[in-house]
Parts: structure tokens; C-alpha cells; sequence
């Protein structure tokens, strides 16, 4: 199944209050991404940049993806070392560093996934598949920060 994958997502800034961008303060930063066939996310800045806290700011989407293609991998490694995974849950948190020059880059992401195993003789398998997982999580293999992980697993 090789191949190259394209993908498409559109975004509208919907954050024009009647003078454009006159100046800084005059224009919201709410957005909308959309995808034919899906929901639209309500997007905005993180709210240090104007931003609306109710809507999803980039930098939190980064992290979603992060955790949630390791999530989609985890899944699928387990199912190759036999190892039964009855819930997954993550807390990610995640490090942007501001430059002083209007920019800034994330420095790193924890991934902090909570396994339930369906057996305890499953513990140390499903533990050392977070690591392969990272090694397949194409969105982890894109970024040039690290990727860590603190996983917990628990027994049904």
C-alpha cells in the first residue's frame, strides 16, 4: 500500500468587522476549516494573539494530531503483538517558545497515554509498543521537535 496521499482542507477567515485589516486591533481571528464531507472546525489565534479561547487555535490542533495519530497507531501496533486494548485515553500538553521576533516554534510535546489492557500478561507488550507507534505516526515523523511519551498502562 505505497503511495502518495494528498489532502485538502479549506480555511475562511471570517474576522473582517466592517474595515479589514485597518489595524492590529481591528479584526477578529476567527476562521473555519473545513473538509468536504466533514464537520467545520471553528478556529481562532490562542488568545495571547487575540484570539477567541472558545474556538481551536493552531497550535492545539497540532497537538490533536499528534496525539491522535499516535493514538491510531498504538491501536494498530497492538493488534500486531497481541495485545488487547479495551481504552486509551491522552493527555498531551505541549511547548511553543516565542522568539522575540513575532514567531516562535514548539520545542516539544509530551504524550501522556493511560492503556487498559484486557490481561496483565499483556503489560510489558503493550508498553514497549509506544515505541514502535512513534516510529509509525506520520504526523510525529514530520515535526523537528521531540515527541515523548509517558505512558501508564492498567489491567481490566
Amino acid at each position: 500500500m505505497l503511495g502518495e496521499h494528498n489532502y485538502t482542507v479549506g480555511v475562511e477567515w471570517r474576522g473582517n468587522r466592517g474595515t479589514g485589516t485597518s489595524g492590529y486591533r481591528d479584526y477578529s481571528r476567527e476562521l473555519l476549516v473545513s473538509a468536504a464531507g466533514k464537520h467545520p472546525i471553528e478556529g481562532s489565534a490562542d488568545k495571547p494573539f487575540r484570539g477567541d479561547l472558545s474556538r481551536w487555535n493552531p497550535e492545539e490542533l497540532l497537538l490533536a494530531a499528534l496525539a491522535q495519530c499516535h493514538l491510531l497507531s498504538y491501536l494498530h501496533v497492538a493488534v500486531t503483538v497481541g495485545v488487547v486494548v479495551t481504552a486509551y485515553e491522552d493527555d498531551a500538553t505541549g511547548t511553543m517558545v516565542e522568539d522575540g521576533n513575532s514567531g516562535g516554534a514548539f520545542t516539544e510535546v509530551i504524550l501522556r497515554p493511560r492503556v487498559t489492557v484486557a490481561d496483565a500478561s499483556m503489560a510489558d507488550a503493550a508498553l514497549a509498543a509506544h515505541e514502535r507507534a512513534n516510529e509509525l505516526c506520520f504526523i510525529a515523523r514530520s515535526v523537528n521537535f521531540p515527541v515523548r511519551h509517558e505512558p501508564v498502562i492498567v489491567v481490566a
